[in-house]
């Protein structure tokens, strides 16, 4: 790495408290951060004091560079840095360098109030933070005249002291937390045109999982509106993850047997347990080791908790609902910060509007649901869905065309 350039700094939290697993963390948070900066001019990741540093080759790219890395899981934040050797010898005097550079970077600038915040990560170094703080703060204040505020400064100068060098940075950038994509496995999600299901994928990543998708549409008996949603969605929310696969399930010949079979009530739980046992093959087909829905307590019929018990008693995959306790609102509010509530609104008709009744069962008895099932032949229905399932592979950044596949998880 060149010394005194620019250079990323990427703190991590949660996988510093790794313990003896935390090089295998560190290893696959870098691997993502080099396939989410494909394409830019950027050097490798490389470790050092419970960081990752990113070389910058060119700073005019720090803007397309910040909106990729804020989508970097593993990430606690991170920040435009300059690497400065410090100078020989100690105390103030081996800081010096860092000084000039700070001042350097600060000409020309107005700034009415500042703090500066030291990590000392070289705990050999003889000065402690405190020290440091002074000792910068008062180089900067006579220097700018800008007034010292502890509280809610103008401008916070983070200085990060190494061995032998020093970074400091203007601005700290939030990261996306969690775990790094990967790292605690594949799981397949049900992904509806609707504003639940994106937020419960995009959770399940944030903990580390690579989540591939699942649609389930209703064409030719409705429209592909909800299908032409749900893939834009993946696409959206694959930025976060950087490779998925998009399932695509007709669903039609599937409901309209269990509307010939079945009385009214029970269609809906019906229809969903049908969903998970056709997710289910196309999870273990592809390697998932659990499902995931969007389902929110009580918010529809077969969301109660008797209907989501008897729905999920399908399958042997664990089915995960990371939005079990949220409401409308928090979930509404979450696919706005993600980007995804615009494309949720859009109207569509989905396949779980399709002969819905007017009063479905929220209390469905497993003895009634089996009963209704045995009307039915389930393993066909299945098996008709699943290999009718139109697969795509989606990724970014976007490969060029014949571009071999870049595993990342």
């Amino acid at each position: 790495m060149t010394r005194g350039g620019a250079v990323v700094v990427l703190r991590y939290h949660e996988v510093a408290l790794k313990g003896r697993n935390r090089p295998y963390f560190v290893r696959r948070l870098a691997a993502h951060v080099e396939r989410a900066t494909a394409g830019l001019p950027v050097g490798r990741p490389r470790a050092a004091s419970a960081r990752l540093l990113l070389p910058l080759r060119d700073v005019a790219c720090w803007p397309a560079l910040r909106e990729r890395l804020a989508r970097v899981f593993g990430v606690a934040n991170f920040s435009l840095a300059h690497e400065v050797p410090l100078a020989g010898g100690e105390g103030p005097a081996a800081l010096a360098p860092l000084a000039d550079a700070v001042l350097a970077a600060l000409a020309g600038a107005t700034v009415p109030s500042f703090r500066v915040q030291t990590k000392r990560a070289d705990k050999r170094f003889p000065l402690d933070s405190p020290a440091v703080n002074a000792w910068l703060g008062a180089r900067v204040k006579a220097a700018t005249g800008a007034r010292v505020d502890l509280r809610a400064p103008a401008l916070t100068i983070a200085v990060e002291l190494l061995p032998g060098r020093a970074f400091f940075a203007l601005e700290k950038v939030p990261g996306a937390g969690g775990l790094p994509v990967g790292t605690s496995g594949r799981v397949l999600a049900l992904l509806s045109g609707g504003i639940d299901s994106p937020v419960a994928a995009w959770r399940m990543m944030r903990r580390g999982c690579r989540v591939d998708f699942v649609h389930f549409h209703s064409a030719p008996l409705l429209d592909r509106r909800s299908e032409e949603k749900a893939r834009e969605l993946a696409r959206v929310l694959v930025r976060w993850e950087l490779e998925a696969v998009f399932h695509a399930v007709p669903f039609a010949e599937v409901q309209r047997r269990i509307v010939a079979a079945v009385a009214r009530p029970l269609r809906v739980v019906l229809y969903r347990r049908m969903m998970l046992r056709i997710a289910e093959a196309l999870a273990r087909a592809c390697g998932a080791e659990a499902l995931v829905t969007g389902e929110s307590l009580g918010q529809v019929a077969s969301q109660t908790l008797a209907n989501l018990a008897v729905i999920g008693a399908v399958t042997t995959l664990p089915v995960l609902r990371p939005l079990l306790g949220f409401d409308k609102g928090e979930i509404t509010d979450q696919a706005a910060r993600l980007g995804t509530l615009e494309t949720s609104i859009q109207p569509d008709a989905d396949c779980c509007q399709l002969f819905v009744p007017r009063h479905p069962a929220t209390r469905a008895e497993p003895i009634a649901v089996a009963a209704a099932e045995a009307r039915l032949d389930v393993p066909e229905l299945v098996a008709l869905a699943v290999s009718a399932t139109e697969r795509t592979a989606l990724c970014y950044p976007e490969r060029p065309v014949g571009a071999p596949r870049a595993e990342v998880g």
